[in-house]
Order: structure tokens, then sequence, then C-alpha cells
């Protein structure tokens, strides 16, 4: 009798922007595609996989953009934190509807809300085959949610992050804009650094850069691809330290 193949990953930490939630709307969180997102997590779960997730605010506010309209920057980022846990909520919603236990841990401490973020938990609460989203970034000002999952994916020792994109990966100009915009397979971290990459903030590639943690960026919108890369197929494009 064939095994089933084995995940390639044990244990991954999925990185959402808060845009993608709101698919074509310009603000809030599409029940559609939220519970897209939910099924593709749950495909990932059932395989024995441990998940967490960090997610992003910036489909409800965006820290930077208030700061640009003249808001003190502490206050608004503490704004967008606070839009995090309101996706990260939603998205623990759609997943206990899947029958898939999951955890919300604050790193801004609302006991009636959610848990507050301690490591040992959190690492507990995965070896229990729970879903945990880390929501409120790093509970600091001036640091993204980017760096939020750098650090939280360090703390739980997670094999890897997986940053959920609308594109294949990481080309070196905007795919959309340009269609002749080339896409990078493999990229060492000195590399984004150097070239400005968008694939994550400076201060979150220097983080994985430091500790040896490897980003796969991949395309969500197609059906399937979580499951794929944790699989361990050749999607996406993978930075990590090349020898």
């Amino acid at each position: 009798m064939t095994q089933p193949k084995q995940a390639h990953y044990k244990r991954v930490l999925l990185k959402l922007s808060g845009e993608a939630l709101a698919g074509d709307k310009v603000f809030g969180i599409s029940p559609e595609v939220i519970d897209r997102i939910a099924r593709e997590i749950k495909t990932v779960h059932d395989l024995g996989v441990e998940v967490a997730i960090v997610i992003g605010g910036g489909n409800i506010f965006r820290g930077i953009a208030g700061t640009a309209q003249g808001m003190d920057r502490a206050t608004s980022d503490y704004m967008g934190m606070l839009a995090t846990v309101l996706n990260s909520l939603a998205l623990q919603d759609c997943l206990e509807k899947l029958e898939v236990y999951t955890r919300v841990m604050s790193a801004i401490e609302m006991h009636e809300l959610c848990e507050p973020y301690i490591r040992r938990r959190a690492v507990r609460h995965l070896e229990k085959n729970r879903v945990v989203i880390f929501a409120a970034g790093t509970g600091n000002p001036y640091f993204t949610t980017d760096t939020a999952a750098s650090l939280r994916a360090m703390e739980v020792n997670a094999d890897i992050i997986m940053k959920a994109t609308k594109v294949d990966g990481v080309y070196d100009d905007d795919p959309v804009v340009n269609s002749k915009a080339k896409m990078f397979k493999k990229l060492d971290y000195l590399d984004v650094l150097k070239n400005n990459l968008r694939v994550m903030d400076s201060t979150a590639i220097s983080l994985c850069m430091d500790n040896q943690l490897p980003i796969l960026v991949f395309n969500l919108n197609n059906p399937g691809n979580f499951k794929r890369v944790v699989m361990g197929e050749d999607i996406g494009t993978i930075v990590r330290r090349e020898k």
C-alpha cells in the first residue's frame, strides 16, 4: 500500500495582508474571500501541519496612511494594531465554523476578546494542533506586521515564513504594470535588501537573515497553492542564504 506523501514542513507561519481579506473591495472584509482563505488553511491543517498566522490591518486602517494625514505616528500605529485584531477574530470565526480549533493571541491585552501573547502557550497550542493567529503586531508602534511575522516565526520555531500575495512570487518590477517583469525563483536576503525588492520590510528581512529563517512568497489566489507549497512543490520565490 502506498504511503501518503508527507508535508515538507512541520510548522509554518502564514503571513497575510489585510488587503487580501478585502478581495475586490477597497475597504473591509469580503465574506467570500475570507471563507476561501480559511478553507485553504484547513486543507493544510488537515495534513497535520502546525499553522501560525499573522494578518495585517490595511483593509481597515493603515498606520502610515494616518501619519500622512497628520496623525501622530504612534497613535496611528496602535489603531492599525487594533485593525489586525478585527481581521484575526474574523478569520478565527471562519476557521472554527470549519471545525478547526483556533486561538487568537494578541500582543496588546484584551482578555474579553482573545488571549494575551505568551510564547510558551503559543507553542503549546500549536503542539495541540490548534491554529494560532498572532494579532496586534509586535504590540509596539513603528514596527510592521512583516516584522511581527518574522519575530513570531522565530519565537515559535517555525520552519519557514510563507508570505501570501496576489502575484506568483517576487519580481524585479511590478508585474501588474510591467508585463515583461522578471520573476525570481531564488533570492538571497542581501539581494532583497540591496535591490529594495518588496518582499517584506528591511527590519523583517534582517531578522530572518540573522536567524537563517527562509521566506517563501507565493500566490494565495490560486486555489490549492498553500497546500502545494507546504508539500514542497516548486512554487513562488524562496528567500534564503545562498551558499
